[in-house]
């Protein structure tokens, strides 16, 4: 084996964490940092210095508290995504304040997830988002659909092909969805229909070009809205 696959086999996901409450933080960062796979870099209490550390480290994942002193974790959120789109941002959020749910659903994080998350789930969705996949919290799924019609501003694609009426999803992908909704991740949707990763992955990919969305937050909340599951 060469060293640059070894290399590549070893590497960590390299996570900054911004929040401001100081307890909050060590949690994170413990129960992170207790993945082998996975290195908090970087921490911050404010958006303001947190951003001038991502900017310097650059690192793959962010967690991003929303509810920030100063500048506010959205705000921030959009300006890490003009300097550097590439790097994943998870939105930490509770779930009491639908406006706030709103705002993030089109700051463009990559993953909206409770303050609450059981840690190994946590970990688990910082791979899948490290690797290109969006996730959103059911529950935060469902706060946002109390605000419609809002969420205009997440910017829906029409459905041209399809007019007004229902997404044409095959019996598989209705099931594969009822999953996405719930906020479980491709790994996890293989293992509950008993199919490869490749293949739900490939189911998923078929749902978001029929619905014309583009990404699984968006899948789920247009899911709920329209009551296809």
């Amino acid at each position: 084996m060469s060293n640059s696959t070894e290399e590549k086999n070893t590497k960590k996901i390299r996570i900054a964490i911004v929040e401001d409450f100081k307890l909050t933080r060590v949690g994170l960062r413990c129960a992170l940092n207790s993945n082998p796979d996975m290195e908090v870099v970087a921490e911050s209490e404010d958006a303001i210095e947190g951003l001038k550390l991502i900017e310097r480290l650059h690192p793959d994942v962010i967690l991003m508290d929303l509810g920030l002193p100063h500048m506010n974790g959205i705000e921030a959120t959009i300006k890490v995504k003009e300097f550097a789109p590439d790097i994943k941002i998870i939105a930490l959020t509770s779930h009491d304040r639908d406006e706030e749910v709103i705002a993030a659903l089109g700051s463009g994080a990559n993953a909206y997830c409770l303050k609450d998350i059981d840690p190994q789930k946590l970990a688990d969705v910082v791979r899948d988002v490290a690797s290109g996949v969006c996730w959103i919290d059911p529950v935060v799924a469902q706060a946002a659909l109390n605000s419609f019609p809002k969420l205009d501003n997440i910017g829906f694609l029409p459905n041209k092909s399809q007019g007004e009426g229902r997404v044409p999803l095959t019996e598989r992908e209705f099931e594969v969805l009822k999953h996405l909704v719930t906020g479980k991740s491709n790994t996890e949707i293989a293992k509950e229909l008993i199919v490869s990763v490749h293949t739900a992955k490939a189911h998923v990919c078929s749902i978001l070009q029929k619905m014309c969305v583009n990404d699984r937050v968006q899948a789920a909340v247009k899911a709920v809205k329209e009551g296809m599951v």
